[in-house]
């Protein structure tokens, strides 16, 4: 279905948001209305923010940064770590500075935590427990990163579910709260579901709203997926891998090289180098491919089931023909109505 927007809000909105899965068009949407509206972009994506990591992200190109101002983009080196709460503070003061130079703030990306965070706020949780994540991570060491995912399932089942199993960091970070507390770490995201669905989504007391972009058909997205990869592959996207572990500060441990394609490209390389060739032989390539699409499908899932938590959005089947077209028809009526 295409969206209904002028039925879930009775004036201009305060602001846009766009979410979905990898792959899904989020960039073409987000552009198209940017060559129609004012608009200034804010990336909610938590790849996006590190430099030096541009194609296996598909890190909008030069041009298309031009075209439209875009924050919250290369903000961060690959060393350093961005959370959902440096974000929420971020885009809540880019949401204030874009709305005082008169533009209209769009928010765009795939990283569902931020969404969530900025939406619903992230309650104070637990501060970190050293002795207890070296636990955590001793047993992890004896029994795989796997093994605690699934012990996480068992006491906190919605944070498991939106994790891969090989997230040491965030899979740790869940089972610390869950032993510090004694609560799972998602009740420390939990809000009044009913109040929440009886208004529009708010941003710091304004309504805006969501365009959740989600195909019919999962084999349509599939095949999106592996022709970004490829794509990817032929841009040099092995290159680039290369480039970041010749840095020599980096390691697979990271946030920026546990993004879905580095972690692979990581281990493809590692595997390589320890067989004692510097370039990928072509059946090594090709597990790699075969690896990087399977993760990045595994990422969309887990989008999907994030995104299509969030009740109030308003949901684009991407993979329909025209869906592009009719979204921005009823954004056109939208944004023509009155004043924010």
């Amino acid at each position: 279905m295409t969206p209904a927007p002028c039925s879930t809000l009775d004036r201009r909105p305060g602001w846009l948001a766009i979410a979905g899965p990898t792959a899904s068009g989020k960039t073409a949407l987000a552009l198209a209305l940017a060559q129609r509206w004012p608009v200034e972009i804010i990336s909610v994506d938590s790849a996006l923010v590190f430099r030096g990591m541009d194609i296996g992200t598909a890190k909008p190109s030069a041009a298309e940064l031009a075209s439209v101002p875009h924050h919250l983009i290369d903000i961060r080196d690959p060393l350093q770590a961005y959370s959902a709460a440096e974000f929420v503070r971020d885009a809540s003061a880019l949401l204030d500075q874009i709305q005082a130079r008169g533009k209209l703030p769009l928010l765009v990306g795939g990283t569902m935590l931020y969404f969530k965070a900025l939406f619903e706020g992230l309650d104070k949780m637990p501060p970190a427990q050293p002795a207890l994540r070296a636990a955590i991570e001793a047993e992890a060491g004896e029994l795989g990163w796997p093994a605690l995912h699934a012990r996480l399932g068992q006491v906190d089942p919605l944070t498991a579910a939106r994790l891969s199993p090989n997230d040491s960091q965030r899979i740790g970070r869940a089972l610390e709260v869950w032993r510090a507390s004694g609560r799972p770490i998602s009740a420390f995201h939990t809000r009044d579901k009913a109040a929440e669905a009886s208004r529009p989504l708010q941003i710091q007391g304004q309504p805006g709203l969501l365009l959740s972009l989600e195909p019919v058909e999962r084999a349509w997205l599939h095949e999106r997926i592996a022709q970004r990869f490829d794509a990817m592959l032929a841009q040099g996207f092995i290159d680039e891998m290369s480039a970041l572990r010749a840095r020599g500060d980096l390691t697979p441990d990271l946030p920026s090289m546990r993004c879905v394609g580095y972690r692979q490209a990581w281990e493809a390389l590692d595997a390589a180098e320890q067989a004692g060739h510097a370039e990928l032989t072509a059946a090594e390539f090709s597990e790699l491919r075969d690896r990087g699409i399977f993760a990045t499908r595994q990422l969309a899932k887990r989008q999907l089931t994030w995104v299509r938590s969030m009740t109030r959005r308003q949901v684009v089947a991407c993979d329909q023909p025209g869906a592009l077209q009719q979204t921005l028809a009823s954004m056109e009526a939208l944004l023509s109505s009155g004043q924010p």
